[in-house]
């Protein structure tokens, strides 16, 4: 049987770290920075990403939150899509450093948006 609270704890986990992964790619791509490029800054981001949406599934069948019956859930859903197109657009491909910049910032609003739909379990948290 699986521990929900393990699981949760390893969302958690991840949440953090994915988000600040993505700020500090983010700050890299400001000034410029080669680690942008470094091999381990392609691919931890994806492992983090993996556990994350892995831990993200395994929540949802344990508790039955399903998007169809819980709108939180749902605005989580859309809200991921929007947060993973802003931020390619933003770590690569927006075409001039304004518009990275633009998709960087609605990138991490996004991702706020999505920690608090999370923790108020309201796709309005801030209503």
């Amino acid at each position: 049987m699986i521990d929900y609270l393990l699981v949760k704890h390893v969302h958690v986990t991840c949440v953090v770290l994915s988000g600040a992964g993505f700020a500090l790619r983010g700050a890299w791509m400001l000034t410029d920075s080669p680690l942008i490029r470094h091999r381990l800054t392609r691919i931890v981001p994806h492992i983090v990403d993996t556990l994350l949406l892995g831990s993200a599934i395994t929540l949802v069948v344990l508790a039955g939150w399903y998007p169809t019956t819980h709108a939180w859930v749902a605005a989580k859903i859309v809200a991921l899509v929007v947060y993973i197109v802003l931020g390619t657009v933003a770590l690569k491909r927006g075409r001039t450093r304004a518009v990275r910049i633009v998709a960087l910032a609605g990138a991490l609003a996004t991702f706020a948006y999505i920690v608090s739909v999370a923790i108020a379990r309201n796709p309005l948290p801030f209503g």
